[in-house]
This record gives C-alpha cells, structure tokens and sequence, in this order.
C-alpha cells in the first residue's frame, strides 16, 4: 500500500448481536483492497445518548487506507446499509453505526462529512479508545491531546443542545482573576455577561465583619440574585453567555459560613429554587496559589475581604477540588495561571478556540491574534 493515511473509525452498535455487527464492520473494512485494519480498542458497554434504548458496544479502529476521506466514508455508509442501519430518526437505535473521528491531521468541512468528528471531543468512550490506540494523538482543531479532552469530560458524555442558552461559566477561589478573565472572554466572543453581585449584597460587608447572624441573609441575597440572573427564558435558546461565577459555588460558601440552624433553612430554601438556574455547558476552573490570591484581594482593596486568612482560602480551595474532581454536569477546562495570563491575547484566543468547539455556534466571532 503506497503512502497510506492513517484513519481512525468509532464504531457503535445497540441493536441484535452487538458483538458481531462490531465484528462484521472490522472484516468489511480489511477485505477493502484499499484497507487495511491496524488496531482496535477494546470494546466498552456504554449508555446511550437518546432515551429509552439498549446499551451500546463501542469501540475505535485504526486503519491504514489510500482511499481519500470522502471515498472512506462512502464505504463506511455502504458497510452500515449492508448490516441494516437506519437513519429515520436521531440518537435512534441502530446495528451499527460508524464515524470517521480524524484522516490523518486534514480538517474536512463538507455538507455530509466534517474531519475532525464534529463531536468527538464531547464523547469519553470515543477518546479512551483514541488513547489507547495512541496516547500521543493529537486534535487537529483543537490542539489538544486526547488525554487532555478526556480529562475535561471526567468519563462523562455530552451532546450540542441549541436549545438551551449557551452557558459559560468561570469557576475559582476568591481573588484567582474570575471577573478578569469573564470581562475578556464577553469581549471575544462578543456575548453576555454576567457578573456575581458582591457590591450590590447590603449584608456581606457585616458578615465578614464578624455579624454571623447575618450570613443566611447573604447567602440569600446571593441564592436570589443568581437565580435571576440565571433565568434560562432571560439567557435566551442557543444565546452564549459568560459569568463570572458557577452556581454549584452556592452549597461551597453556605457550608462554609452558615452554622447549622442557618444551613438547614438555607438548603429548603435552595433544593426548590436550584433546577430554576441554566446550567452551564461549560466550565472554566481556574487554579492558582493560596499567596497569589491573596495578594491580588489586597490590591483590588474591597473593605470587607482584607482580613481573609490564608486558611479560609486553604479550606476554599479544597471545597471546589472536591467539586470538580467528581464533576460530570458538563465539560470543565482546567487552567493554571502559571501557564495562561489573560493578560495576552494570545492566550484569550486560545481559550476563545477552545470554548467555540463546546458551545453551538453562531458563525460570528471576534478574533484576537496579537501574539
């Protein structure tokens, strides 16, 4: 085979003998003369993305071909006709489904073909495989390994909904640069923004002032400006927006300041009011030092926060690691800023890239490429 490209191929399958759909496909594809199969990842049991359905067998195989990227995907549909498919309805069940995931690095924009899979990245049974097919695989788009967007969807998998307001939320300790880098994201992605309301809360200076008894009126103030703020008829179907804050913050700062009497009516209050909030459909979770959180709340000088304690921020910090070691409600990138400043607009730009592959885009973006 002369100057072959190297493809990889998800294979899925829901319907009658799971296994030996998988096992039909990878004979279909090595008797193609311009084939040749190389590997293939084990095969996983995962849930399906449409409701009400059979489990799927997944799976990701390599090959070798010197067919071009369109002339691999016409023999992968007459393969998936010749095993049954039908394509009647989305997330339908089906005997066997087959995505071209990457040709070699080529991006592919056509009517019925997109190279990189328009989705791949948001599939953690799609990018296990790839991993262990070759863990040094690399998106071609987004730039990223695909150990990198495994790890950004923590074993879950998730799917473009326009029907939800595009939400993107920025997630931190105190003083980490949150409304910094929320104020330059909006401009990117010339969007909405919205900002916690901390001057706005007639209660939080008392509270850090040491009025205990006036820390359930905080958190409330909080709890009912965010779910305002947060109104999905207000955010609007499909419309990206950017905050400055992640609702989840809401049990982190009452368990942690409310005593508790104060917390047990607290949480009443929350569980009716929680599933009236957007969710997001992303999550940026910045990290830095305890010391340089610290030096950035004494510079920006607000009153009521400069006698926070390194150990508060400790106990914070703990809290939100707790919270996105286990996070599954939707992909979450995880900055350090001893690698990202947004100070360079070099590096918006690589995170404007980066949010543009997990929201629903609208064709229209602002590009910033000063570096």
């Amino acid at each position: 085979m002369d100057n072959p490209k190297t493809a990889y191929i998800a294979l899925g399958s829901n319907l009658g003998d799971r296994n030996g759909h998988i096992a039909n496909v990878l004979e279909s594809l090595g008797q193609t003369a311009e084939i040749e199969v190389t590997r293939t990842s084990d095969i996983i049991e995962t849930a399906p993305l449409g409701e009400d359905q059979p489990k799927y067998l997944n799976c990701v195989t390599e090959i070798k071909t010197t067919l071009a990227a369109q002339d691999l995907h016409k023999r992968t549909i007459e393969i998936e006709n010749k095993l049954g498919r039908t394509r009647e309805e989305k997330w339908a069940p089906r005997t066997i489904d087959l995505d071209i995931l990457l040709f070699d690095d080529q991006i592919i924009n056509l009517s019925d073909l997109t190279i990189p899979h328009r989705q791949m990245h948001l599939r953690s049974f799609v990018l296990s495989g790839l991993y262990q097919l070759d863990a040094n695989l690399r998106h071609p788009l987004l730039k990223e390994s695909v150990s990198e967007l495994a790890a950004r969807l923590n074993g879950g998998d998730f799917t473009f909904n326009p029907d939800l307001p595009q939400l993107i939320s920025i997630a931190g300790l105190i003083g980490v640069g949150k409304t910094t880098l929320a104020k330059k994201l909006a401009d990117s992605l010339d969007c909405a923004l919205l900002f916690e309301p901390y001057d706005k809360n007639p209660f939080m200076p008392e509270v850090y002032a040491g009025k205990k008894q006036l820390a359930l009126d905080s958190q409330l103030y909080f709890l009912t400006s965010r779910i305002q703020q947060l109104n999905p008829q207000l955010l609007g179907a499909g419309q990206i927006a950017v905050s400055d804050y992640v609702f989840d913050k809401e049990l982190i700062y009452a368990r942690r300041l409310l005593n508790e009497t104060q917390l047990q009516m607290y949480e009443q209050i929350y569980k009716p009011l929680e599933p009236k909030a957007a969710r997001p459909v992303l999550v940026i979770y910045l990290r830095d030092s305890i010391e340089n959180c610290l030096d950035r709340i004494h510079k920006r000088s607000r009153p009521y926060e400069q006698k926070i304690e390194p150990q508060f921020l400790e106990a914070l910090n703990g809290d939100y690691e707790q919270l996105f070691t286990t996070w599954k409600n939707c992909p979450c990138i995880r900055l350090s800023l001893a690698k990202f400043d947004c100070r360079r607009d070099c590096d918006i730009d690589y995170l404007r890239k980066q949010i543009e592959n997990y929201v629903v885009a609208d064709g229209s973006r602002k590009n910033n490429t000063n570096c």
